[in-house]
């Protein structure tokens, strides 16, 4: 079973691109609503909640799991890959293997191919922006091709003609109580997108890619997209795309699964999902419906 972990709603942006991809495999989505959201609490906390929720979807049967969350994957990925996986695959059973993955790599292989000025955004939790996981992948990736940061030979990373990538990432405190309190489409909630989104492009006019480093974004991707077209306008700038993350993460795994074989033979195929969350499971599902477009049960765990 291949397991979705998100801090709230939001993995579910990412859950619905990965099963219409993917529709063949089981899947088990756990959101961590009680203790949400994540984007404000420290390293060690998130790691540890991180953590916890990881071996419960292992105690369910996951084998799989995709932290479709940027601040955990930022805060919590790497710990969890080099520390805690060793020691759980060491204990697993019938030659299978767990793995856990992220949702920022895939991001930053693909967002540069982009970009037509070099200049890349980044819209993310303070949490997310304080780890500079994006700038520390992005250089990665330039040094696995032993080259200067943002410059690369491959067309599959860096199709850009610049010599240079820019990066400029800037933190959304209020988006994502927002959306997860349902008031994204407010006027209140305006007036933050607008100011977050004004605020980015005075930092860096020459942006003309946006990427919406939160899987809770995608809600409120086409107010951003009116504010970047009338900054655009007003100010006379390229065009600017906003980038979400779903389609990039389900190819992405797409490919990962046809690679390594090892953690495919031993994922089911049925087609279901099983929705869980540590809060009331009404109102989760309620929630979830309106990312979803379909109904949604869900049921309350606790770990």
């Amino acid at each position: 079973m291949i397991g979705v972990f998100d801090s709230g709603y939001g993995g579910l942006t990412i859950l619905q691109q990965i099963r219409e991809r993917l529709p063949e495999y089981d899947y088990l989505y756990l959101g961590d609503n009680a203790r949400a959201p994540y984007g404000t609490r420290s390293f060690e906390c998130i790691y540890r909640y991180t953590l916890e929720a990881m071996r419960y979807m292992i105690d369910q049967g996951c084998t799989l799991i995709i932290l479709a969350c940027n601040t955990a994957s930022a805060k919590a990925l790497r710990t969890i890959q080099q520390h805690d996986l060793p020691l759980i695959n060491a204990q697993m059973a019938n030659g299978k293997l767990v793995n856990v993955l992220g949702v920022i790599r895939p991001t930053v292989e693909v967002v540069p191919s982009m970009t037509h000025t070099g200049h890349v955004g980044v819209l993310a939790t303070p949490g997310t922006v304080a780890s500079d996981s994006y700038r520390i992948e992005l250089e990665k990736i330039a040094e696995l091709s032993n080259l200067p940061y943002g410059v690369s030979r491959s067309s599959e990373i860096f199709k850009s003609s610049n010599p240079t990538l820019v990066v400029t990432q800037h933190a959304c405190p209020m988006w994502v109580p927002l959306i997860e309190a349902g008031e994204h489409r407010s006027p209140g909630a305006e007036y933050f997108i607008r100011l977050y989104v004004e605020q980015i492009m005075e930092r860096d006019p020459l942006i003309d890619t946006l990427v919406l480093g939160c899987t809770h974004y995608p809600l409120i991707q086409p107010q951003i997209d009116a504010v970047l077209r009338e900054i655009a306008a007003t100010r006379q700038l390229p065009p600017c795309r906003t980038v979400a993350q779903g389609q990039i993460v389900a190819r992405s795994l797409e490919d990962y699964l046809r690679r390594h074989s090892e953690y495919a033979d031993h994922l089911t195929r049925g087609g279901s999902c099983t929705y869980l969350t540590t809060d009331d499971a009404q109102r989760f599902g309620d929630a979830a419906t309106l990312f979803l477009g379909e109904r949604v049960h869900a049921q309350h765990v606790e770990y």
